[in-house]
Parts: structure tokens; sequence; C-alpha cells
């Protein structure tokens, strides 16, 4: 029974993505049917079969032990002579970032991220018929995170046409980044955080190829080479693309800054993300206590998190997830308004008791930075970058950016949750 209702809720997921496009005329079915179906196939196999959850497991249990390497630094720093450290949020959660942020960032500095980056989104690209770059920076956003893909893109940014931006600024709705999940699978079952990623990354292309499908002839598909001069990249059909590449190594080694130099910015910046973190949990939690204590006077009944689970009820129960609904609903609205820490913050301790299908659904909706605050990030963003005109087209479609990153996560969930019971 609730099989088929998770079945039909991902129908009428797509339903109303295809309901809200810009130009279902230009919807390219077979592209979005080989999406759906190699999606389906990747859920399948991490979630149903032993060597896929083995595979989950083991990223997930690499993530954990870096964790507990951070945990040796944190330690040092900050344990008193025979005194064990409490296990808070920011203990536990958030300092272990200060590792995992410069590991990435070595990955990105000896030229080993860029180019796993670039391969896979040739490979989707390839597999999928989507426009080169957009298959890029999905895979670019999984690793660096939205604002961090969106800079270094800058130069494509600057010269694409304002309506394709707009993809990829939907896109980045449903972005992770790779230096938060540790974080993530202490507070969630990292197997169901693990597989949602991957997910993600594939629904982020297929609903924005829905919601806003644009044509991308081959001159204007280019790709930027990370860490490169700005001037150096990739022409699809100039034949230029071994030359560009030559000269982007070119200025790379001419402009490369120090190892030293270049690790300490870097744990600067992972420094800086804990303290963003940190106040966006403080103040979002704060200000979701002071919403409901006004609420509380009007009626007992009434919070923040009653109303949002009415809001997003119909979707919870499409998820197949029953009597849960409404908990699930609220959760998810709760999500939206304030960020995925907040909420996996609320039920880390009640997971256990979850069944494993609620467990799975709740994980992988979660693991995505959809929310209200990440809209003014993209925005600010774009601002930054481009021209007002085409920055104002961002500003104009910010009710797609949310849809995006809603459609995506419920996309991933449905998915995921058709595998697991």
């Amino acid at each position: 029974m609730y099989l088929l209702v998770n079945a039909i809720g991902l129908l009428i997921f797509i339903g109303l993505a295809v309901l809200f496009s810009k130009n279902r005329s230009k919807i390219r079915w077979r592209s979005i049917l080989t999406m759906v179906v190699v999606n389906l196939a990747l859920a399948w196999f991490f979630t149903a079969f032993s060597v896929g959850r083995e595979m989950v497991d083991a990223a997930a249990g690499g993530f954990t032990e870096l964790v507990s390497v951070a945990r040796e630094g944190i330690d040092f720093a900050l344990k008193p002579t025979g005194m064990s450290l409490p296990g808070n949020f920011f203990i536990s959660v958030l300092l272990p970032i200060l590792l995992v942020v410069p590991l990435f960032d070595i990955l990105t500095y000896f030229g080993i991220l860029p180019f796993i980056i670039k391969w896979l989104g040739k490979g989707l690209s390839k597999l999928f018929g989507q426009p080169k770059f957009e298959s890029f920076f999905s895979i670019e956003m999984m690793f660096l995170g939205n604002t961090e893909a969106l800079a270094v893109s800058a130069l494509q940014l600057k010269k694409m046409k304002a309506d394709r931006m707009l993809t990829l600024a939907m896109m980045s709705m449903s972005c992770v980044t790779a230096s938060v999940i540790g974080s993530y699978t202490l507070m969630m079952p990292g197997r169901y955080i693990l597989t949602a990623v991957p997910i993600n990354v594939i629904n982020a292309l297929i609903v924005t190829a829905i919601l806003n499908p644009v044509d991308v002839t081959p001159e204007e598909d280019t790709i930027a080479t990370i860490g490169a001069a700005p001037a150096a990249a990739e022409d699809i059909d100039s034949g230029s693309e071994k030359l560009a590449e030559s000269e982007a190594k070119e200025a790379q080694k001419e402009e490369r800054e120090p190892f030293f130099s270049f690790l300490g910015d870097s744990i600067l910046g992972a420094g800086r993300l804990i303290l963003i973190i940190a106040a966006n949990v403080i103040a979002f939690v704060a200000l979701a206590a002071m919403v409901d204590k006004l609420l509380s006077f009007v009626n007992p009944w009434l919070s923040l998190e009653h109303i949002l689970g009415i809001i997003m009820y119909p979707f919870a129960w499409l998820l197949g997830v029953g009597s849960h609904a409404f908990d699930l609903a609220q959760l998810m609205g709760t999500k939206l308004v304030t960020n995925e820490f907040v909420v996996m913050g609320t039920v880390t301790n009640k997971m256990s008791h979850f069944p494993d299908h609620y467990a799975a659904v709740l994980t992988v909706f979660l693991t995505s930075f959809a929310n209200f605050s990440t809209v003014g990030m993209i925005v600010g963003c774009f601002k930054g970058m481009v021209s007002d005109e085409k920055s104002k087209v961002i500003a104009k479609n910010v009710s797609y950016l949310l849809l995006s990153g809603i459609l995506v996560s419920l996309f991933s969930a449905a998915m995921v949750g058709l595998f697991v019971w």
C-alpha cells in the first residue's frame, strides 16, 4: 500500500515540475527518462544490493574515521588534563570541519579533485545528453558547495545567457559540500547521507531540465578549468581544448600560491565556515522559538512546526510514511525555514527508533542546502559576479529557486524510499 503511495508520489512530483515548467514544449523527454531510470537504478543498487550497501557504508565509514582523526586535534587544543570534552553540537559536529575543509582544498591544490570533477561531468554529459557545463557544474557543486562552485565558474557566468544562468542558480539550491558530509554522518545514518549525494546531483539536472529547459549551442558550452587563470576555458567544438588546457597549466604554474600560504587560508576559511554555521543555527533556533512564543499567545496549539506541518503534509504523505506523515511534514518545513543542521540536531537521538523507510526518506530529504537562507546566498553571489541586468533575472525567479530545491529533495526522497522498507 505505502509502496504504491510512494511510487505515485514520485509521479506527482514529476508532474508538478512539468506543471510549473517555463517552456514545456522544449523539455527533452528522452534525456529526462534516461536520467530518471539511471537514478532509480542507483537508488536500488545503493539500498537493495549488498555490494551497493557495502560501498556506501565504506564511504560513510571513511568520513567517520576522518572525523575521529579531527578529534585528535580538537582534544589537543581544548581538552583539559584528565577530563573529557562534552559531545555537544559545536565540538562534535562543527569543529571537525577544520580538518575536512583543508583536506579537500589540498586535493584541489594538487589537481586531484578538479580532475575527478571534470571527467565525471563529461561522463554525465555524454550519458544524459545534457549541456556539458551543466553536467560539470552538477559534480562541482557536490564537492565544493553552491557559492564556491559559482565562484570558480565566474567566467562562464559572465558569458552566459540569463536563462541559462537561472538553471545554474536553481541547481545550486540542491547541493551539499563535501566538507560538511562528515558532520552530517555524525547526526544521521551515513548510508542514506552518502546515497543521497549522487542521487541529488542527477535530480538537480532532471528538475532544472524540466522547470527551465534551455537550448544551448556548442559555442556557448564552455568549461573553465578550476585553479587556472580566468582566460583559460575549453571550447567544445573549436578543437582548442588541448591548447586551452596547456595554457591553463602554464598559468597555474606561474600563479599558484605557495602551499603553506594556501593551507593557512584554507584553515581560516574553515574557521569562518564554522562560525557561519554556528551563527545560523543559533539565530534560526532562537527566532523559531520566538515565533512559537508569539503564536502561543494567539492559541496554545499554534507553533511554527504545526503550521509548516499542515503546509507540507500532502508532500510528506506522498512519500509513503503513513502515520509519520505529519511529523515528517513538520521536519521538512522546519528545514526549509531554518536549515538541515537544526533538524538533524533535533532528531539525531531518535533515529534509531524510526522505521527504516521513514529514516531513509527523512535523511535523504534533509541532505541538501535547500532553504530560504540559501536563496539569499545564491542571489547575492550572482549579484556580485554578473551584470545587474542578469542578476535581476535571478532575483525575479527566487520562487523557482526554492521550488527547484524542494522538488529535488522530494524526488530524491521518493526514489530512495521506493527501495527501503
